[in-house]
């Protein structure tokens, strides 16, 4: 059931409902301590879908979690941008490029419109611009936009995965500089 639900969301991985993404929310969902209706992304038919798959009656938005409003995608304004990478820490599916102290770049047809940039952007340089036709949503068709959904999903999976692996890196290497440590500190290098 959290797979069905987790399909139904719009993969943008805003965080408007509450929840770390869209898979935890599909998960309280599942489980019942999360109501339908907190997805701005999703708008009233992501509520209507998931009522009809969940068998409840539709209600609308909760505007608590914000409210509906056409995607958008993110763009940075080049000549304000300093480099310091905090929007590319924000990403949740790795669409912006860019290095340390030099000018970054949002990959237009990557970012779900999440505006988790935004904020962190020291500089103000990130605006958030509507997509026009024939990438805008009313211009898609069903199948366009769920395989959009499915690639963000793909794209969120993936900077998870090596989000973990350089955790688990940084920790052995942690370790391994613990164990020379002790290993010098008691004379047996």
């Amino acid at each position: 059931m959290i797979d069905q639900i987790n399909a139904i969301l719009p993969q943008t991985q805003c965080r408007q409902c509450g929840y770390p993404g869209c898979l935890p929310y599909a998960t309280a969902i599942a489980e019942g301590t999360a109501d339908i209706n907190q997805c701005p992304p999703g708008g009233d038919e992501g509520v209507i879908e998931l009522a009809n798959l969940l068998g409840v009656s539709a209600r609308p938005l909760n505007p608590n979690n914000g409210a509906h409003k056409p995607k958008s995608v993110a763009f940075i304004i080049e000549q304000d941008c300093i480099g310091c990478v905090k929007c590319i820490a924000a990403c949740p599916v790795d669409a912006i490029l860019g290095a340390a102290k030099f000018m970054h770049t949002v990959i237009a047809s990557e970012c779900t419109g999440c505006e988790l940039c935004v904020a962190p952007c020291p500089v103000d340089c990130i605006v958030m611009q509507p997509l026009v036709a024939p990438y805008d949503e009313a211009s898609l068709t069903k199948a366009q936009k769920t395989e959009r959904q499915l690639l963000a999903k793909q794209r969120y999976e993936a900077r998870n995965l090596r989000k973990t692996r350089e955790a688990d890196e940084k920790a052995e290497r942690e370790r391994q500089k613990r164990t020379q440590l002790i290993k010098l500190a008691s004379g047996k290098s």
